[in-house]
């Protein structure tokens, strides 16, 4: 243990990069924790009707009302962006540089796609009244509970997009070739698929309750 921490370089065998982005992701699954525990709390005690996510998240086309549809491919755009994640840590292991950095930025696209779809479903929120401090569907609740915790999931996906661009315009440039260390993308990997799991207890709290 001691040679380990005197090194400067390794914990228990693990990289200090990746030690480190594991401790993040920890401290991160508290706060996201007590997000939704908070919100479960609010949606079993309050006395006013809740409002039901299958109508309020519904959009028309074509005449009919099809409930969740947008927070559906939402939730598909953002686990494919986690497959094509983890086909990019392969390639950067195999030293394909061009493979992966092509499958970052592709997932860099497919978040950003994500939080364009949710500023759209932000913005139809507000247009139909919906604030952090009322709702004219139902507890007042519901407004602040829905821009804090999807806010803070959109701002991890934001961050995330910007991270894979930099490490893949780096892996592009050829940085970590000349190193031979390409564990970087895994880090980056670790980030993005935690913020695809946060949103799949997201998507079942908050939309499917």
């Amino acid at each position: 243990m001691l040679a380990d921490w005197g090194s400067d370089r390794h914990a228990f065998q693990v990289s200090w990069g990746k030690a480190m982005m594991w401790i993040f992701l920890l401290s991160d699954t508290f706060v996201f924790s007590c997000f939704l525990i908070s919100y479960m709390t609010v949606r079993m005690t309050t006395t006013v009707p809740w409002p039901n996510p299958s109508e309020v998240f519904a959009l028309t086309i074509g005449g009919e009302s099809i409930p969740l549809i947008l927070i559906a491919i939402m939730t598909f755009v953002l686990i494919t962006s986690s497959g094509t994640m983890a086909m990019a840590v392969n390639f950067a292991y195999r030293r394909d540089r061009a493979r992966c950095a092509v499958l970052m930025l592709a997932t860099a696209a497919l978040g950003a796609t994500f939080v364009g779809m949710q500023a759209f479903e932000w913005t139809k929120l507000i247009e139909e009244g919906v604030r952090p401090w009322g709702n004219p569907m139902g507890a007042a609740q519901f407004g602040s509970s829905f821009f804090m915790i999807t806010g803070f999931h959109g701002l991890h996906v934001s961050c995330g997009v910007i991270y894979l661009l930099v490490v893949a315009m780096r892996v592009l440039r050829g940085r970590y070739e000349r190193t031979g260390n390409y564990q970087i993308v895994e880090i980056a990997g670790l980030y993005w698929h935690f913020v695809d799991l946060v949103w799949v207890f997201i998507f079942a709290f908050f939309y499917l309750w």
